[in-house]
């Protein structure tokens, strides 16, 4: 299957943080959920992909072609959703069109026109008296004009109340779906994943722990809660990270069918949240 972005043993170094070989491939066509806590790395790896930084060793690929080299033409294919305004505040939709369009040969006026009136957008309002959610809108609409193959979005319902960000994400997949996108999204809201990624890379301290479908992950890792007799050297090996309290222990499990086999009815397993898995890989990350 064709991937839309590929690192290649990419390693970063800053003072205080550093990505050291990572590994990583989006396919092509899908909703790929990025999450991590802050300072997790998300938005390095972001500006990465859009060649704002470079790696200090190791490649990076977008749609098949190397960056820096083939900037030019990966950024004509890409589309950029953030987390705040990113255009002079003092102008309007109609004005930054202007500007923005001769910038991209596949510049589709129709396209763009439908989409502010499908988003319900004041083209002559300027864009500092937007809402947050309608400048997200306003992000959405440019980079879906120019027939963007793959749109990077960071952070791109922060701040947005539960219902306008259902709507974001539902436009979101829409989008996907009908067009064929690829779309990459970084997130701190872990319910937007459930619903909406149909892949999930979780990232901690420059690292990616987890990188999975969304629904293999909700369908297999389980949290598993028994008695401490329970637990010796075999039964401990089939557990990621377990937190041991005085009577009882709760583990993350991979394999809800192997934990079944192996400790009947003597263990209960719950579903697992996104939060949950977060918290207990990065605890096993740590160990």
């Amino acid at each position: 299957m064709e991937n839309v972005i590929e690192f290649h043993n990419v390693s970063k170094k800053f003072a205080s943080f550093e990505i050291d070989q990572l590994n990583l491939k989006v396919k092509k066509g899908y909703i790929t959920g990025f999450i991590g806590t802050n300072g997790a790395g998300k938005s390095t790896i972001i500006k990465m992909i859009m060649n704002i930084l470079q790696p200090d060793t190791g490649d990076v690929h977008v749609f098949g072609l190397q960056q820096p080299q083939a900037e030019k033409v990966i950024k004509s294919r890409l589309g950029f959703v953030y987390d705040q305004n990113i255009f002079y505040p003092w102008l309007n939709l109609q004005e930054i069109q202007k500007m923005i369009a001769p910038t991209y040969p596949t510049w589709d006026q129709a396209t763009f026109l439908h989409y502010v009136e499908q988003f319900e957008l004041p083209m002559k309002k300027a864009i500092k008296h937007f809402s947050k959610g309608m400048q997200t809108k306003a992000s959405l609409a440019i980079a879906l004009s120019h027939h963007a193959e793959l749109l990077i979005m960071d952070e791109p319902t922060a701040g947005l109340d539960p219902a306008f960000r259902m709507e974001l994400m539902a436009i979101f997949q829409q989008v996907m779906v009908e067009e064929g996108r690829s779309i990459f999204f970084s997130t701190h809201t872990t319910s937007d994943l459930e619903r909406y990624a149909d892949y999930i890379v979780v990232l901690d301290q420059g690292k990616i722990l987890l990188h999975a479908p969304t629904d293999e992950i909700l369908q297999n890792y389980v949290v598993v809660k028994g008695s401490n007799t329970l637990l010796d050297r075999d039964t401990k090996a089939h557990f990621i990270h377990i937190i041991q309290e005085t009577h009882t222990f709760r583990a993350l499990a991979s394999c809800k069918r192997e934990i079944a086999d192996i400790f009947g009815e003597h263990v209960v397993m719950e579903n697992i949240s996104l939060d949950e898995l977060i918290f207990y890989l990065k605890a096993a990350q740590r160990q």
